[in-house]
């Protein structure tokens, strides 16, 4: 299955929506636990939860995009800017 990268960054202070919305984006992104091979939060140059940077197997970028847009993070408005690109992992644990 191809692999595609989720490349999400937070719009200016807002990290409270971000932790309003933390736990029913993990619930869902778990909802796909079998599709993630590796996802976190992208961090300031303070350290605090900025973005999010998943990789993920989908059939194609058309149920990549989809995941994305129902993504809670993504309904409750954080990011300013969301990025789904076909990604080929060649170093790494998961390389195929």
């Amino acid at each position: 299955m191809p692999l595609f990268a989720l490349h999400c960054l937070d719009k200016p202070a807002s990290l409270d929506l971000r932790l309003a919305n933390r736990e029913a984006h993990l619930a869902y992104v778990g909802g796909f636990r079998d599709h993630v091979r590796v996802a976190g939060p992208l961090l300031d140059g303070e350290g605090n939860m900025a973005g999010s940077l998943l990789v993920m197997e989908f059939d194609d970028l058309t149920a990549a995009k989809a995941f994305s847009a129902d993504d809670p993070y993504n309904k409750a408005g954080l990011f300013q800017r969301v990025e789904v690109t076909a990604f080929k992992a060649t170093l790494g644990g998961f390389s195929a």
